[in-house]
C-alpha cells in the first residue's frame, strides 16, 4: 500500500497529476488530494469553489482505484506548509506536485509554492509539468 498526497489548486492540475497516478496506482493505495488557501481576505468564494472542484477531479477520475480522500485547508498557512505537514503527519510516501512549463532560461526557477515543497519536504516527491492555461 502506498499513500500519496496531491497537491492540486485547479482541476486543470488534478487531471494532470490523476494522468500521471493512473498507471502506477494499485489496489489499497490511498490517495489524499490536498488544496490549500490562506483564509480571509486573501481567499475568495470562488477560490474556495475552485478548491471544491479541483478536489472532487481527483475523486471522480482516481475513486475508482484507490482510496481518496480529500482535503480543503483554510487556516491562514502557506500551501506549501499545509502540504508539507499533511504529508508528514500522514507519513505519505509521496508527494506529487503540477508544476509550470516554463521557458528554457527560466526553467530552474519552480513556482514559489512547488519550490517551498521541495526544498522543506523530506520524503519522496514527483514534479509534473502543466501547461500554462
Amino acid at each position: 500500500m502506498t499513500t500519496f498526497v496531491l497537491a492540486t489548486n485547479s482541476v486543470h492540475t488534478s487531471a494532470l497529476l490523476c494522468d500521471y497516478l493512473d498507471d502506477r496506482l494499485q489496489e489499497g493505495d490511498v490517495v489524499h488530494a490536498v488544496n490549500s488557501l490562506r483564509g480571509g481576505d486573501a481567499t475568495s468564494s470562488a477560490d474556495v469553489r475552485d478548491g471544491e472542484d479541483a478536489l472532487n477531479a481527483v475523486g471522480a477520475r482516481l475513486g475508482a482505484t484507490a482510496d481518496v480522500e480529500t482535503h480543503q485547508f483554510v487556516r491562514e498557512n502557506s500551501p506549501a506548509e499545509d502540504i508539507v505537514g499533511y504529508a508528514e503527519q500522514i507519513d505519505a510516501d509521496e508527494i506529487v506536485l503540477g508544476v509550470r512549463k516554463r521557458n528554457p532560461t527560466s526553467k530552474v526557477v519552480f513556482g514559489s509554492v512547488a519550490q517551498d515543497i521541495l526544498l522543506n519536504a523530506n520524503r519522496p516527491m514527483v514534479v509534473v509539468p502543466r501547461e500554462e492555461v
